[in-house]
């Protein structure tokens, strides 16, 4: 017997929510204009972009078993080595594509990649392309209901730098026994921080792109678990952890509070001990609800 894909339940109010993670002696994103370094800002405050985070998020998407329009090199999960080669695979928009170019096939065109990929209906893309025979180009933006802040450290982190040597040269020259300049490196680190972001989901937004109060639970776990399956050298297990998500949910689609509002509503504070303290101010949201969950 055929199986039914179940319907997804429209998403009809407004979400804020808030994750607070600590970084324990790893690199959490490098700035590649500055040696790989972490990112900080001129206070010396650390910063983690939002482009990381999203690319985090869409990992654990992937992880998932969700349908990923962008995916990375290292984590990609079908054979297509660009996002022009993953959109002509998709027949529907191959097809849409062929048509015509005015304003219902654009329509058209952005419902079907919505429904194939959860990255696009949560975060938006923008499709670019060239007509057949013609050198104007055709792009299709679509918005997302999903949007996330870089995250920011409450406090200046230390960075550490250290000097690190391989053991091989990378090529062989003339003689072998000597170590070549490309043996010498730099490694760079943050010693501890506790850094916040915040984001939001917009209901008008997700009814253009279709994304249901599933796709709300499912983005609600990959923050939970961001740093799952995340390890690399600079980022070794246990070296970043999500200590609390926070997840309001307004009573109606425009929301109780504005963004703003709810965002400063959280208060993080570190204890004697180093350990993040995460509090809600209920008095400057009075009736909104909320969760504090615990992360990994």
């Amino acid at each position: 017997m055929a199986h039914t894909k179940p319907k997804m339940t429209a998403l009809n109010h407004k979400i804020d929510f808030a994750l607070v993670f600590t970084v324990r002696n790893a690199n959490p994103n490098g700035d590649p204009l500055d040696g790989n370094r972490p990112r900080t800002t001129y206070d010396g405050l650390g910063e983690v972009s939002d482009v990381c985070l999203k690319r985090k998020i869409r990992n654990r998407l992937l992880d998932a078993g969700h349908a990923i329009f962008v995916q990375s090199d290292d984590r990609r999960v079908d054979e297509y080595r660009s996002l022009k080669e993953r959109a002509d695979a998709c027949p529907a928009l191959k097809a849409r594509k062929a048509k015509d170019a005015n304003v219902s096939g654009r329509d058209d065109y952005a419902a079907i990649a919505c429904k194939t990929w959860f990255d696009v209906r949560a975060f938006g893309q923008v499709f670019a392309f060239k007509k057949a025979g013609d050198n104007e180009g055709i792009s299709i933006g679509i918005r997302g209901p999903v949007t996330i802040q870089p995250a920011f450290s409450i406090a200046p982190v230390n960075i550490v730098s250290s000097q690190i040597t391989k053991s091989v040269n990378l090529e062989t020259g003339s003689d072998p026994d000597r170590k070549s300049p490309d043996t010498m490196g730099m490694k760079h680190r943050v010693e501890y921080g506790v850094y916040k972001t915040f984001g939001s989901i917009n209901v008008q937004t997700a009814e253009k792109t279709g994304f249901s109060e599933e796709d709300a639970e499912a983005i609600k776990e990959a923050l939970r678990t961001l740093f799952r399956n995340d390890a690399t050298s600079a980022r070794p297990d246990g070296s970043m952890e999500v200590v609390q998500l926070v997840w309001w949910t307004h009573n109606c689609a425009s929301g109780q509070y504005s963004s703003a509002k709810v965002h400063r509503s959280l208060h993080v504070t570190a204890g004697e001990d180093g350990a993040p303290i995460v509090t809600v101010d209920e008095s400057a949201i009075e009736g909104l609800a909320y969760e504090q969950i615990d992360g990994e």
